[in-house]
């Protein structure tokens, strides 16, 4: 009988010891999985051209990724990201098409517009009480109308007609350029863009931030327990007030990069950064069972996103199940990482 109970208790360590490693490991291999399947049954998926065009639209969907991760970090959440994005993208234009600034100015330019919206952003939610999902939500409304003031809703490019019947003449510097189209070695020749790079340093600096500064350690200490912090002398709203700054700031650098990437000012191209941008961070809460937001696990998915997209762009998948797979692979993302760890808040 003693003997039995000790089989079932070992039986019962080994079960939950699989389903622990099940959890940690799931997603990773669920993304090794998904890449060598689009290898085998997409044409041309495991190409270097390929590789490259997942490359850029993680960098860019990584980077906003990110800033929704600071958020979500102090339990807030920022919806705004998207139109902050193409807000920076299309002043970075009519700086450099219509008023003929070099990329300095249009790239300080554009890190305003993201300190000035982080802040307008934060100011309402802490000292407005304004919910964090009605005053962004209201701010991305706000900016997708205010980015169509200046040129009536048409996307600029060199040689457009305003709508004063003047002509832009400027144009984007090649150095501009070269951070959303230039390629570096790495193995294989022209295979990294540059603005992956710019992605894994952003990702570096962010992670490193959140785990190992006092100042970010803070932030998860308020994302857990409000009041708690609150109480130990923590000054909370500034910790707030700092997070959507980070994501304001971090959704311009993802505009820059699509600026950089299309060369024009697309009234269009950033439909789809807030929801995809939204899934990476929120799949991130399932990678190796972090089950909390977190920099790193941001990152690889904003890396699953990107190859999903792209495996079933070349499969001829039809454009409107794209958001219907990304929802559902989040879904059970998330209900795979809280359901099965036993994990709910932390």
């Amino acid at each position: 009988m003693s003997s039995s109970l000790v089989d079932k208790a070992a039986a019962r360590e080994h079960s939950m010891t699989l389903r622990d490693y099940a959890i940690r490991y799931g997603f990773i291999v669920l993304l090794i999985g998904l890449i060598a399947y689009f290898a085998v049954a997409a044409e041309g998926f495991a190409s270097p051209q390929s590789a490259v065009f997942i490359f850029q639209s993680v960098a860019i969907t990584g980077v906003l990724a990110l800033g929704v991760t600071a958020t979500l970090v102090v339990g807030g959440f920022d919806l705004s990201i998207g139109s902050v994005a193409t807000s920076a993208m299309m002043a970075a234009s009519y700086a450099m098409v219509v008023l003929e600034q070099n990329a300095i100015v249009a790239v300080i330019a554009c890190l305003v517009i993201g300190v000035i919206v982080g802040l307008i952003n934060g100011w309402l939610i802490v000292y407005m009480r304004v919910p964090d999902l009605l005053a962004t939500l209201g701010m991305m409304f706000l900016l997708l109308g205010l980015q169509r003031i200046p040129t009536e809703g048409r996307s600029i490019a060199t040689g457009m007609t305003m709508p004063d019947g003047s002509v832009a003449n400027g144009k984007f510097s090649e150095a501009f350029l070269a951070l959303g189209r230039h390629r570096i070695d790495f193995f294989i020749p022209n295979l990294i863009p540059v603005s992956v790079v710019v992605l894994v340093v952003l990702a570096l600096l962010i992670w490193f931030f959140l785990e190992y500064t006092r100042f970010g350690r803070m932030m998860y200490a308020v994302g857990s327990n409000e009041r708690a912090a609150e109480l130990a002398g923590a000054p909370v709203k500034a910790y707030k007030i700092w997070a959507y700054v980070i994501s304001g700031v971090f959704a311009s650098i993802g505009g820059i990069l699509l600026a950089a990437r299309l060369g024009r000012g697309d009234i269009a191209s950033g439909n789809n950064l807030l929801l995809d941008a939204v899934a990476a961070a929120l799949i991130g809460y399932a990678v190796l069972g972090a089950a909390k937001p977190n920099a790193f696990g941001t990152a690889v998915g904003a890396v699953f996103v990107g190859v999903l997209l792209q495996g079933l762009t070349m499969m001829n998948a039809p454009y409107y199940t794209q958001d219907f797979v990304k929802g559902a692979v989040l879904v059970v993302a998330l209900v795979f990482t809280f359901a099965l760890s036993g994990r709910g808040k932390r």
